[in-house]
């Protein structure tokens, strides 16, 4: 089960690969570099998104929800894989 902890420093862990990149911009490294470290950053957001829809798919279903809230449920995951889809 994931927590929000792990959501929150998995995050954080990704604001500071962002503020390093900066620091190679600003140190004129090389594009390659550079590059390597954008496509990381992007992989771990990813997986971010993933844990994000992973931890509010084990919120939005409950197991005692009725027929009502098991629908709407569906339709709230269905529209956060599409946003996550979009993400590619």
């Amino acid at each position: 089960m994931i927590d929000k902890d792990e959501i929150v420093t998995r995050l954080r862990r990704i604001e500071g690969q962002v503020r390093g990149l900066a620091r190679m911009v600003e140190q004129d490294q090389g594009c390659e570099p550079i590059l390597t470290q954008l496509l990381a950053a992007r992989a771990a957001l990813d997986r971010a998104a993933v844990q994000v829809l992973s931890y509010y798919m084990e919120q939005c279903l409950p197991e005692d929800a009725t027929p009502e809230q098991l629908r709407q449920a569906r339709e709230h995951l269905r529209r956060a894989v599409e946003l996550l889809l979009r993400m590619e």
